[in-house]
């Protein structure tokens, strides 16, 4: 099945470098290109495409907005944003997260990292480096996101549930999750989902932003 990207950057060379790697990748497809954030949510109704790869700092619509207006739109669910960053402490990128972008990329991405990068969020996966994970942790924990709202919601989760989502927010995959708990990937799948819908994550990414907000997920100890 081909993977359908859409690029949104105003630098037509950063546009083209990507347009160029992704081409070249079997299952593949650019399907548009966006020099500024409007364009970008334009092109998203347009082409609903399954990956959008956004910059930050846009003209007209910041990246930002641009993403909160894509996944604000039930009928764009399909439709997953990885933010373009150039530096993993950029401070909007936790911004652009709890807008509902579903993992970044650095713009200095090794091509092959490209590619596994777009199939992963396709399959519906979170991708969020080791690093960014990290600082997304310190930024969770840093500043009071908790609410009742997350809490009430944890409590709707069963424990097996809360258990995938804690692992889900290490950066565990499905199949990551099913060999330390001993069951099936499809069935570590589910749980997920399940979770999911319970929270009302938009998808993976969404679901890691939840675990650090209810407090299901501690950071770690120095």
């Amino acid at each position: 099945m081909t993977i359908r990207v859409a690029l949104a950057d105003d630098q037509a060379l950063v546009r083209a470098g990507f347009r160029s790697l992704l081409e070249n990748s079997a299952g593949i497809e650019v399907v548009g290109e966006a020099a500024d954030g409007q364009a970008a949510v334009e092109l998203a109704e347009q082409a609903r495409p399954d990956v959008v790869l956004m910059d930050i700092r846009m003209p007209v619509l910041d990246g930002i907005e641009a993403t909160k207006r894509i996944c604000g739109r039930p009928h764009l669910t399909g439709v997953r944003v990885v933010v373009l960053t150039t530096f993993e402490v950029d401070e909007y990128v936790f911004a652009a997260l709890r807008a509902g972008a579903s993992g970044f990329l650095l713009k200095d991405v090794e091509p092959d990292d490209l590619r596994r990068a777009v199939a992963i969020v396709a399959a519906g996966e979170a991708l969020l480096s080791p690093s960014v994970t990290r600082r997304l942790i310190a930024e969770f924990t840093s500043t009071p996101h908790r609410t009742p709202e997350h809490t009430a919601l944890l409590g709707d989760l069963t424990d097996r549930e809360r258990e995938v989502t804690a692992l889900a927010a290490q950066g565990l995959t499905n199949t990551d999750i099913a060999e330390k708990l001993v069951i099936s990937t499809a069935t570590a799948r589910t749980h997920v989902s399940r979770a999911m819908v319970k929270v009302n994550a938009r998808d993976r990414a969404q679901l890691v932003v939840f675990a650090y907000q209810s407090g299901l997920v501690k950071p770690p100890q120095p």
